[in-house]
This record gives C-alpha cells, sequence and structure tokens, in this order.
C-alpha cells in the first residue's frame, strides 16, 4: 500500500525511536520531534498554504501525544485516559454508557442557556464511578488557550458536581512564558492564579513552583489526588 499522508502514528513511532535515546526525558525533546516530523509532513502535503496545515496537525497531534505518553501510567494507577474530542464531537445517544456518564460529570451550567462542555483537551477519569479527577488543556504556547482555561477551572469551581475537578495545562511553553517567576509574565500569573498548575514539556529549566513544573512531575501529582 502506497502511503500518503503523515499521521499521529508516524509521530508516535519518531517519538518512541528518541525514546530509546532519551529514556523517560523524552518529553523535554517535544518540540524538536515536531521540527522533525514537519518537513516529512510536508512531502505529503498537497495543498497551497503548508503552514496552516502543519500548525492545525501540530495542536491537534500534541494532545494525543501526550496521551501516548502517560496512558500506561495513568492506566497502571486505576484511571482512564481520554481525549476530550470523544465526547464532545460525539452524540450523547451514540456514546457508551460509561462516556456518556463521564459528559455528563462534566458539564457546566449555564442557567436558561443550558449546558455545555468546558473546552478541554485531555479528560482523566475513574472508571468504575466515570468522576473526573482532572481535565488537561494542552497547546504549544501559554497564549494559545491559557486564559480561556483559567475560566473554565472557575465554572468548574462554581458546581457541587465539578468543584473537585483539577484543571491543569500541559505546554512546550515555546515562547517561554513559564521559564521565570520574577518578573512574571502574565500567561504564568494565570497559571499561578486560576488554574491548578501547568507541566512544561522542554528542555529549557524553568523555575519551578507549587503550579508550574516540568512534565515528569505529573503522574506523582496525580498520585496525589488519589490519596
Amino acid at each position: 500500500m502506497i502511503k500518503n499522508e503523515f499521521t499521529i502514528k508516524d509521530l508516535i513511532e519518531i517519538y518512541e525511536s528518541k525514546k530509546k535515546i532519551h529514556g523517560h526525558n523524552t518529553f523535554k525533546y517535544i518540540s524538536k520531534i515536531f521540527e522533525e516530523a514537519k518537513p516529512i509532513h510536508k512531502k505529503f502535503f498537497t495543498g497551497k498554504d503548508h503552514e496552516q496545515s502543519w500548525r492545525a496537525f501540530k495542536g491537534k497531534n500534541l494532545e494525543k501525544l501526550i496521551i501516548h505518553i502517560i496512558e500506561d501510567e495513568v492506566n497502571s494507577i486505576g484511571l482512564k485516559i481520554l481525549n476530550g474530542n470523544k465526547i464532545e464531537r460525539t452524540k450523547s445517544s451514540n456514546l457508551s454508557k460509561e462516556l456518556s456518564l463521564v459528559k455528563r460529570n462534566l458539564l457546566v451550567d449555564f442557567g436558561e442557556f443550558g449546558s455545555h462542555l468546558p473546552d478541554v483537551d485531555i479528560i482523566i477519569y475513574y472508571p468504575k464511578t466515570c468522576e473526573i479527577v482532572a481535565v488537561l488543556s494542552s497547546k504549544v504556547t501559554l497564549r494559545e488557550r491559557i486564559a480561556q482555561t483559567g475560566y473554565w477551572k472557575i465554572k468548574l469551581s462554581l458546581d457541587k458536581v465539578t468543584e473537585h475537578i483539577k484543571v491543569y495545562f500541559v505546554t512546550p511553553d515555546e515562547d517561554g512564558t513559564l521559564k521565570i517567576k520574577n518578573p512574571v509574565k502574565k500567561g504564568r500569573a494565570i497559571v499561578e492564579v486560576d488554574t491548578d498548575g501547568s507541566y512544561v514539556l522542554s528542555e529549557t529549566p524553568i523555575e519551578e513552583s507549587n503550579k508550574v513544573k516540568m512534565f515528569d512531575k505529573f503522574i506523582e501529582d496525580l498520585k496525589k489526588l488519589l490519596k
């Protein structure tokens, strides 16, 4: 069969090849992995604006790559991980009972304007009860959606059903917004005050805090939520 596109499967293959070199630190090289993938993606591109197509591919598949990186560890502690699009773009009548309950447990009430799902990329939940533990937004830079993530944290905290849900932002932080604590940039201020934290996939060292950490701290922090 002739290959005619570059997919998330190909991206994961690049990641796994780097994992043989960098081991558990491979998450630090996410940006370089995408840089390596870009010219390969271009070989299969047939339209007029490859840059636009690439940005869409990168944004859509960052979350899928993050799921790939942590899925086994999430499962090993008795939780499940889910791409948010799975429930957002599927009619409730077409969802399994489990996913339908996950969807219900994440809905935000807007009163007379109905209930709507928050804009999140990744959902982590208890499979037995379908109770949501945490939701993650994943973007290449903070400016793409950090204020929106802070907004959804506030909305979730206003309802007894959803107030316990942790809201995190996961990013390669390619514009360096999270790098230093002082002087603080607006994006980091939003993370520190209006979210439950951010995890960084980057080679560049950052000044960590209780809310801003390197991505390798995520699973340990997730385990703490279960105690």
